[in-house]
């Protein structure tokens, strides 16, 4: 492997979440070689979370159905790749374009001999998510600086977002709240009963009288978020389905307050300097997926499944009071 190289190539074809969870690993890659120009291939969809960190020289998409036909008549544009995950496409791809890629062990052998570093892969829930990303670069001698994700709001966003304020939320409204009340569809066991965040907003509402209610989501929720929405009527703003990824981020940046279960939007907001109370599923815990080095953070785990319980009737054991008091922790403590 090149001592100082000058090109880096990083694939993390994955969720939201776990694109974020790469941060502090692409941090330190960029730290611990200042000079080079660090490229990140990821989710054609999701990638984009990545866009605008100044440690980053390029993002862009990629997938195993179309790696196959790239890199073919490239001269190894780079002198290091590190690959996330297991798919043959992906890693083959790294090879055709880097002198050395560092990868997790695959299941073909004969791919494991074409790699320059094999990291065996950590175990399930085996440490932190954000440990586990550094996996790979700690084989070729790295050292994680911190774990704190990194998210980067552009002035075009933030001049967007003071114009949606300006016309979705009451000038007076104090504090701004936002609520993420799903997780993706398949995970469907994180969230917290639609009846038990509107119970929270309106014991805030009784509590500080101008709070204002930014409801965010994906189309698939739609339906809960109605029954929020109805709930609270004008103290609530609307915005699953309506808004982009990079949208949803220029708004998070602007709240007072942030209410969420674990998913990829909670990893984003815990970039920012606000206070947040996390939601997690007693089977993936927040001392393995909670944000890391939050000044602001207060966090919740449902407990575990007992008895044979369902994974989706956990979450309902978290009670309304108890978040309610993280959530009066949250602001008092902001206000000092």
């Amino acid at each position: 492997m090149t001592a100082s190289p000058e090109k880096i190539l990083v694939i993390n074809v994955t969720r939201i979440g776990d694109t974020l969870l790469l941060t502090p690993a692409l941090r330190a890659i960029a730290s611990f070689w200042p000079k080079a120009g660090i490229d990140v291939l990821g989710h054609r969809r999701r990638v984009e979370v990545l866009a605008g960190l100044p440690f980053l020289r390029r993002v862009g998409g990629i997938s195993k159905h179309t790696a196959w036909c790239r890199g073919w008549f490239l001269a190894e544009p780079y002198d290091l790749a590190f690959v996330y995950g297991f798919d043959t496409a992906l890693v083959r791809y790294a090879l055709r374009v880097s002198k050395h890629v560092v990868a997790f062990r695959q299941q073909d052998s004969d791919l494991n001999r074409q790699l320059g570093t094999v990291v065996q892969p950590p175990g399930f829930q085996s440490d932190h998510a954000v440990r586990q990303a550094f996996a790979l670069p700690a084989a070729v001698g790295l050292k994680l600086d911190g774990g704190r994700l990194s998210y980067s709001v552009t002035a075009a966003e933030r001049d967007w977002a003071a114009q949606q304020i300006a016309k979705d939320w009451p000038r007076d409204a104090k504090p701004l709240v936002g609520l993420q009340i799903a997780s993706f569809p398949t995970k469907g066991y994180r969230d917290w009963p639609a009846e038990h965040f509107l119970a929270l907003c309106r014991m805030i509402r009784d509590r500080w009288p101008k709070a204002h209610f930014a409801i965010f989501g994906g189309s698939q929720e739609r339906k809960r978020v109605k029954l929020i929405k109805s709930g609270l009527g004008s103290a609530a703003t609307a915005y699953a389905g309506r808004l982009s990824l990079r949208q949803t981020g220029a708004l998070m940046s602007r709240l007072d307050l942030y209410i969420g279960v674990d998913t990829g939007p909670t990893h984003l907001m815990s970039s920012f300097d606000i206070p947040l109370v996390g939601l997690y599923h007693g089977s993936s815990r927040s001392e393995l997926i909670g944000p890391l080095d939050h000044p602001y953070l207060n966090a919740i785990d449902g407990p575990p499944a007992d008895h044979g319980e369902s994974n989706e009737a956990s979450m309902a054991h978290i009670s309304v009071d108890l978040v309610f008091e993280k959530v009066c922790s949250a602001l008092n403590r902001l206000a000092n």
